[in-house]
């Protein structure tokens, strides 16, 4: 069992499903054929519910094809519904490999435009770039990502954490992510998956400044702040803020969505967030997969996009940007959220 995963993670999932599918319908085909010959022949015959087995796990296109070229079971009642059920099974799960396979695997650039009260007028029009969840994504990947948001005049470019730290993987992204192009530099923030002591020395080298339950005055009546990731550290929020003025617009980084649950953030403006990775495998992009409760206490509250934290601030969670180790992206496509900001 072990060897087969391994192969499965090693050729790929979805191709590893792909090719599943492919020989369910060929035997499928041939068991139709088979059975067909053996009635003609009066010999012994192929079990129906056998038969019905394959035709509804992921074999209907095989059935359809079968019951009308050799006209095989064609009158029967549960034949003709095992084949529109397995039909419909096999199209949904082709939509989804050939999605994944194609537009999940394409950064797309989401624009956003935040209103806020006390957001400085003079700064309408700040342009704010957020990326999270980079794992095993490339470098390579990655420059282009960046040399694509070089060309969006960005004011600021924040990272949500979660890194691949298993090898020197990390150093390689954050170099490419340092090329970025922005009026008042780059900040982050630790995930769940990094070593934050080698991830932020890291960061330094390469110009990056890390927000460790910290915060920093980024302009005049602005505030950035960033905390712990609440798996590994001991993140807090009102220390991270401490420093910013009654007046500020104050922006949180929190890696994890959850946080904004379990401490106060009424003086705060927005948070972003990622690490829910918009459910990873989603069924036409519900994140039926965070029911589970193991990536979030909160279901699908933070799977993707804007929610409110337990005390009313808004919390923007991204889907994120890279690869979670071989596991692929269903209807969830991997991206770089640029907020606009207005007062």
């Amino acid at each position: 069992m072990r060897l087969i995963i391994m192969w499965i993670f090693n050729f790929g999932i979805l191709e590893s499903f792909a090719l599943f599918l492919v020989a369910v319908n060929v035997l499928t085909f041939a068991l139709y054929v088979v059975d067909k010959k053996r009635a003609k022949k009066g010999a012994w015959r192929i079990n129906e519910k056998t038969l019905l087995f394959f035709t509804v796990m992921f074999g209907g296109f095989a059935a359809f094809a079968a019951m009308y070229l050799v006209r095989h079971k064609t009158r029967k009642r549960a034949f003709i519904v095992a084949m529109s059920f397995g039909m419909a099974v096999s199209a949904v799960s082709v939509v989804h490999i050939v999605h994944s396979l194609t537009f999940a695997r394409v950064v797309r650039y989401v624009e956003l435009e935040f209103t806020a009260a006390n957001w400085p007028t003079e700064l309408n029009g700040y342009r704010i770039a957020f990326m999270t969840d980079f794992h095993t994504i490339t470098p390579e990947r990655i420059s282009a990502a960046i040399t694509e948001l070089n060309g969006k005049n960005i004011d600021l470019l924040l990272l949500g954490g979660d890194f691949s730290m298993r090898d020197a993987h990390y150093q390689g992204v954050l170099a490419a992510i340092s090329q970025a192009t922005t009026t008042d530099g780059i900040f982050g923030v630790e995930g769940n998956h990094d070593d934050y002591i080698r991830l932020f020395a890291a960061k330094r080298e390469n110009g990056i400044i890390p927000l460790d339950n910290s915060g920093v005055q980024i302009r005049q009546n602005f505030f950035l702040a960033g905390v712990h990731d609440m798996w590994n550290r001991t993140p807090n929020i009102q220390q991270a803020i401490q420093n910013a003025n009654s007046s500020d617009f104050v922006l949180l980084i929190s890696h994890n969505p959850d946080l904004t649950m379990v401490q106060p953030t009424n003086a705060v403006d927005l948070i972003l967030s990622g690490h829910t990775h918009g459910g990873q495998i989603t069924f036409f992009g519900f994140p039926f997969y965070l029911w589970r409760g193991s990536i979030t206490a909160y279901g699908t509250r933070f799977a993707y996009g804007f929610a409110n934290s337990a005390d009313g601030t808004p919390v923007f969670t991204s889907s994120g940007i890279g690869d979670y180790y071989g596991i692929p992206r269903v209807f969830t496509r991997p991206e770089v959220v640029i907020f606009n900001m207005f007062g």
